[in-house]
């Protein structure tokens, strides 16, 4: 059984386990409290870090059995206001706080704390059958903002350009829109455009791709596959076009790439930090087996 098909299953047991009592033998102590033996850690947010969280989760669980990890998804926005109402241990996201968020919380009495777990590059991905081959941030903008409604006018077929986006509520929309919309321009009000297609996952924008060939779609590097064609990007007109890898991030070559996150609500102490310490050293090693960017190590 591959490591997809195994966090497949993984995930459909974890759903299967909230709906069954015995599952519920495993008192979660709330957010940022000290682990006692049967600790159960909630785990929630961004659909990007929802197949690493998992594999992270099977991986802590083998060698210690005495806690329970439940993963589920949603987008980074759901797991953040999960782990500011208290419903959730750790909120995984794929973007970074918003202050209202932080706002939020310390009206809520918490104090969230910020861990970078891993890298990230957001490939954008067309059809194998589209000829275009390379973009620059300036005309992904453009094109997704509909000025550019063609592939004609990128050296491509006369055809209409489709465009998929994931949910407002997901990190990696929101990445997008701040930095490859409005190409990092703080006063920018570039919105996508209304004939943007949403897509509830990943996956949906995957399915899409490979079915559609006139559409053009974004994703974590992490969720794309074989039958999607990478596109490789430019900063600008006379810039460099690279494609997303683990070494193009880490260069800084690659211009879409970003930090992924874990939130608490409050300093973890007992099993939760334990299990945060782990993904921050031994689970570094699942980050690059499931196509995301390891933390670099320290030099010390």
């Amino acid at each position: 059984m591959t490591r997809l098909h195994r966090l497949a299953v993984l995930t459909l047991l974890l759903a299967l386990c909230g709906l069954l009592p015995a599952c519920r033998s495993w008192p979660s102590t709330g957010p940022g409290s000290t682990a006692k033996a049967g600790q159960a850690i909630e785990n929630k947010g961004s659909d990007t870090l929802v197949n690493l969280a998992l594999a992270w989760a099977e991986a802590y669980m083998r060698t210690h059995p005495e806690v329970r990890i439940s993963v589920t998804g949603g987008g980074s926005g759901t797991g953040i206001a999960a782990m500011i109402n208290g419903t959730v241990d750790i909120a995984n996201a794929s973007r970074r706080m918003k202050p209202e968020e932080v706002a939020a919380a310390e009206a809520n009495g918490i104090s969230p704390v910020e861990f970078v777990v891993a890298r990230d590059a957001i490939a954008i991905v067309i059809n194998p059958a589209n000829p275009v081959d390379q973009l620059t941030l300036q005309q992904i903008s453009d094109i997704y903002t509909g000025q550019i409604t063609n592939w004609h006018e990128v050296g491509g077929e006369d055809r209409p350009i489709v465009l998929l986006s994931r949910e407002s509520n997901s990190g990696t929309y929101v990445y997008f829109l701040e930095n490859v919309i409005r190409l990092g321009k703080k006063d920018s009000d570039l919105l996508f455009s209304p004939n943007t297609l949403l897509m509830p996952s990943s996956e949906g924008i995957s399915v899409e791709v490979r079915q559609n060939p006139n559409a053009i779609g974004y994703d974590g590097l992490g969720y794309v596959t074989p039958d999607q064609k990478v596109v490789a990007v430019a900063r600008d007109a006379t810039g460099l076009h690279v494609l997303p890898s683990v070494e193009t991030v880490n260069d800084g070559s690659y211009p879409i790439s970003r930090l992924l996150y874990m939130y608490t609500a409050g300093s973890p102490s007992g099993q939760m930090k334990a299990y945060l310490d782990w993904i921050l050293a031994d689970g570094q090693e699942l980050v690059g087996e499931l196509g995301f960017v390891p933390l670099e190590k320290s030099a010390d």
